[in-house]
């Protein structure tokens, strides 16, 4: 079975100035150790990320934009191209959070073109898949995630996605206190490997790793990564913790 490296994530969202950003970087950085070895990733807002990436550098974190347009450049008032992320300093970027989906209307068309701008420029990207608690509800969970796979990552290759990381959160525990059990985050990562052996190989599916997302905290971490399919964690609200963060990048 592959090794596959483990990934703690932390999406910012709309959180921090240029003075809570850099103190929280300094909070994850200093006299830190990274037990695991895990690779350590944030994702903060726009108007931090070349701040966040110059503190971030010659330290274990990368960065990440938190979307990007699909076009280089144009007349697309408020959106930030992957050129423009990657020359802040990104690395990564997450594509398709459910808050693009349901708030900002991204389809998977849209998701599509974006996955596309951003791999055209070299940034991994951090693909975001997830049903609704009606859908979970009506036993649609794993038909909802094959569709926004097979329709997110349509027409490309396995060696083009190389290093795509996959984050499976369900929608009805992003922000709201409630988190898939390990079970039911073990059953949909399963669905997810199964699937992406189908489409892309074995190989790929063993390489990619995939991360559960939904209201992830430093008290139901370790339960969670104990899971065989469970490859790291992409972390919400309590990223902008120091400390619990850190915990997290911890795990046991």
């Amino acid at each position: 079975m592959t090794k596959r490296t483990p990934i703690i994530a932390g999406n910012w969202k709309m959180h921090n100035t240029l003075a809570e950003s850099a103190a929280l970087i300094k909070g994850l950085t200093e006299n830190f150790e990274n037990k695991q070895n895990a690779e350590i990733i944030v994702a903060p807002s726009y108007t931090s990320l070349a701040k966040v990436a110059e503190l971030c550098k010659g330290t274990a974190i990368k960065v990440a934009a938190q979307d990007v347009h699909w076009e280089d450049k144009g007349a697309f008032t408020s959106a930030v191209s992957p050129v423009q992320a990657k020359d802040a300093g990104a690395t990564h970027t997450i594509i398709g959070h459910s808050e693009r989906r349901s708030v900002f209307g991204d389809t998977d068309e849209i998701l599509n073109k974006k996955v596309a701008a951003a791999l055209r420029h070299g940034l991994t990207v951090i693909f975001c898949v997830g049903e609704t608690l009606a859908q979970r509800e009506t036993g649609e969970t794993l038909q909802v995630i094959e569709a926004q796979l097979k329709n997110g990552l349509k027409d490309f290759t396995a060696e083009q996605l190389n290093g795509l990381i996959i984050a499976y959160e369900p929608v009805w525990a992003i922000g709201t206190g409630k988190t898939a059990t390990p079970e039911q985050a073990q059953e949909v990562h399963a669905a997810i490997r199964q699937y992406l052996a189908t489409a892309y190989g074995n190989d790929f599916a063993q390489a990619t790793r995939i991360l559960y997302g939904g209201s992830v905290k430093d008290s139901n971490v370790d339960e969670i990564m104990a899971k065989e399919d469970v490859d790291g964690a992409l972390v919400g609200g309590q990223s902008l913790i120091a400390e619990k963060f850190r915990r997290i990048i911890n795990f046991n």
